[in-house]
């Protein structure tokens, strides 16, 4: 794809998404880093409901190391790998408190240290957190990235070098956020709406409906 459909794919999206931003509900980075972790394989919708309860009890890495894992897996059993994520949360906590001082670290390799932040997390992290120029790759990121034309390739990984590399500069703090939106509702994986799709004209799938 060429770099100037690059751009109106990315112009199109940021005029249809003015207000793009993560759909979980959070006040700071700790509570940002939280609810990434408890996202996976679960709804923003899902993660929200259990949050708006769990962040009143456990504020802070300290609160939720004085909670346990015992009483912190019922207020997240609703949510998908509950046991798992109980256990890497207490202890990604445990690591802040002893290497960062409770605060939530802003490198890539700090992150990624943390048990349950794989580079997904850390990425989303990295942008809705500090401001970086990251390029968060899930499913719904995957999905329009390898159908449209945008960025194919077949990993995530591969996926995301792409998307670094032909994103314009200008786009690249809320490329992720337009991504994700669009895939979620628009270019979904089953019942994509190419009638309701700004980018449409851009996009090289050959099964689009025009």
């Amino acid at each position: 794809m060429n770099a100037k459909t690059v751009n109106r794919i990315y112009k199109k999206l940021s005029e249809t998404l003015v207000n793009a931003r993560s759909e979980l509900k959070f006040k700071n980075n700790f509570e940002l880093l939280i609810s990434v972790i408890l996202s996976a394989q679960a709804t923003d919708k899902s993660v929200n409901a259990v949050t708006a309860e769990l962040f009143t009890k456990c504020p802070t890495p300290q609160n939720f190391l004085e909670y346990g894992e015992t009483r912190l897996l019922p207020l997240i059993k609703t949510i998908g790998l509950a046991p798992t994520k109980t256990k890497n949360i207490i202890r990604t906590c445990r690591i802040l408190m002893e290497k960062f001082g409770g605060d939530v670290p802003g490198t890539r390799e700090s992150l990624e240290q943390l048990p349950g932040v794989g580079r997904k997390t850390a990425s989303v992290v990295l942008n809705e957190g500090f401001g970086q120029p990251t390029i968060a790759v899930d499913t719904h990121v995957f999905r329009v990235a390898c159908r449209t034309g945008l960025a194919p390739g077949k990993t995530v990984l591969e996926v995301e070098s792409i998307l670094l590399e032909v994103t314009p500069k200008k786009w690249k703090k809320m490329a992720h956020r337009y991504l994700i939106l669009h895939g979620r509702y628009v270019c979904k994986a089953k019942n994509f709406d190419c009638g309701q799709c700004v980018i449409r004209e851009e996009c090289e799938y050959q099964e689009k409906s025009l």
